[in-house]
Protein backbone atom coordinates (compact mmCIF):
# COMPACT_ATOMS: atom_id res chain seq x y z
CA UNK A 1 0.00 0.00 0.00
CA UNK A 2 2.89 2.26 0.50
CA UNK A 3 3.06 5.42 -2.06
CA UNK A 4 -0.85 4.75 -2.72
CA UNK A 5 -3.60 7.09 -2.80
CA UNK A 6 -6.78 6.30 -0.44
CA UNK A 7 -8.97 8.87 -0.92
CA UNK A 8 -7.35 12.10 -0.35
CA UNK A 9 -4.44 9.86 2.01
CA UNK A 10 -1.54 8.76 0.11
CA UNK A 11 0.23 5.95 2.11
CA UNK A 12 3.77 7.18 3.28
CA UNK A 13 4.79 4.10 5.77
CA UNK A 14 3.05 0.56 7.39
CA UNK A 15 3.47 1.73 11.52
CA UNK A 16 1.93 -1.90 12.82
CA UNK A 17 -0.40 -4.18 12.83
CA UNK A 18 -2.68 -6.88 14.91
CA UNK A 19 -5.55 -8.62 14.69
CA UNK A 20 -8.20 -5.95 14.06
CA UNK A 21 -6.12 -4.11 11.55
CA UNK A 22 -3.10 -2.49 10.02
CA UNK A 23 -1.97 0.70 10.59
CA UNK A 24 -0.18 3.11 8.32
CA UNK A 25 1.27 6.58 8.61
CA UNK A 26 -0.08 8.56 5.40
CA UNK A 27 -0.54 12.41 4.51
CA UNK A 28 -3.91 13.94 4.37
CA UNK A 29 -3.31 16.01 0.92
CA UNK A 30 -6.39 17.88 1.42
CA UNK A 31 -5.08 19.92 5.14
CA UNK A 32 -1.99 19.16 4.61
CA UNK A 33 -1.48 16.66 8.31
CA UNK A 34 -0.19 13.57 9.35
CA UNK A 35 -2.82 10.95 9.93
CA UNK A 36 -2.47 7.27 11.06
CA UNK A 37 -5.20 4.76 8.96
CA UNK A 38 -6.35 1.64 10.20
CA UNK A 39 -7.69 -0.75 8.14
CA UNK A 40 -9.16 -3.45 9.01
CA UNK A 41 -7.74 -7.05 7.46
CA UNK A 42 -9.13 -7.32 3.97
CA UNK A 43 -10.18 -11.02 5.59
CA UNK A 44 -11.96 -9.96 8.05
CA UNK A 45 -13.78 -7.16 5.33
CA UNK A 46 -15.93 -10.47 4.11
CA UNK A 47 -16.81 -10.81 7.96
CA UNK A 48 -19.96 -8.95 8.73
CA UNK A 49 -19.12 -9.56 13.26
CA UNK A 50 -15.71 -8.06 12.18
CA UNK A 51 -17.01 -5.20 10.31
CA UNK A 52 -19.31 -4.61 12.91
CA UNK A 53 -17.17 -4.47 15.57
CA UNK A 54 -14.57 -2.15 13.77
CA UNK A 55 -17.73 0.32 13.00
CA UNK A 56 -17.90 0.21 16.98
CA UNK A 57 -14.59 0.84 17.80
CA UNK A 58 -14.29 3.83 15.42
CA UNK A 59 -17.81 5.34 16.66
CA UNK A 60 -16.92 4.77 20.57
CA UNK A 61 -13.30 6.41 20.09
CA UNK A 62 -14.99 9.37 17.51
CA UNK A 63 -17.37 10.12 21.26
CA UNK A 64 -14.29 9.75 23.24
CA UNK A 65 -12.41 14.11 23.20
CA UNK A 66 -9.78 13.67 26.08
CA UNK A 67 -6.11 14.88 26.06
CA UNK A 68 -4.64 11.49 27.07
CA UNK A 69 -6.64 9.65 23.82
CA UNK A 70 -5.64 9.82 20.75
CA UNK A 71 -8.41 11.70 18.59
CA UNK A 72 -10.15 9.44 15.50
CA UNK A 73 -11.57 12.03 12.58
CA UNK A 74 -13.65 9.49 10.80
CA UNK A 75 -14.28 6.22 9.33
CA UNK A 76 -14.19 5.11 5.60
CA UNK A 77 -14.40 2.95 2.99
CA UNK A 78 -12.04 2.21 -0.47
CA UNK A 79 -13.57 1.33 -3.52
CA UNK A 80 -12.58 -2.28 -2.89
CA UNK A 81 -14.97 -2.24 0.58
CA UNK A 82 -11.97 -1.85 2.91
CA UNK A 83 -12.75 0.19 6.32
CA UNK A 84 -10.40 2.18 7.29
CA UNK A 85 -10.20 4.77 10.48
CA UNK A 86 -8.59 7.76 10.25
CA UNK A 87 -6.87 8.95 13.68
CA UNK A 88 -4.15 11.57 14.78
CA UNK A 89 -0.27 10.19 14.33
CA UNK A 90 1.95 10.64 16.89
CA UNK A 91 5.64 10.27 16.66
CA UNK A 92 7.80 8.21 19.56
CA UNK A 93 7.94 4.61 20.71
CA UNK A 94 4.93 2.08 20.87
CA UNK A 95 3.58 1.18 23.89
CA UNK A 96 5.22 -2.35 23.41
CA UNK A 97 8.51 -0.72 22.75
CA UNK A 98 7.91 1.23 26.28
CA UNK A 99 6.95 -1.60 28.11
CA UNK A 100 10.25 -4.10 26.61
CA UNK A 101 12.47 -0.93 28.13
CA UNK A 102 10.77 -1.08 31.77
CA UNK A 103 8.95 2.30 31.31
CA UNK A 104 6.01 1.16 32.80
CA UNK A 105 5.41 -0.40 36.18
CA UNK A 106 1.72 -1.54 38.15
Amino acid sequence: MIGQNISHYKIVEKLGGGGMGVVYKAEDTRLKRTVALKFLPPDLTRDEEAKTRFVHEAKAALALQHNNICTFHDIDETTDNQLFIIRDCYEGETLKQQIERGLLVE
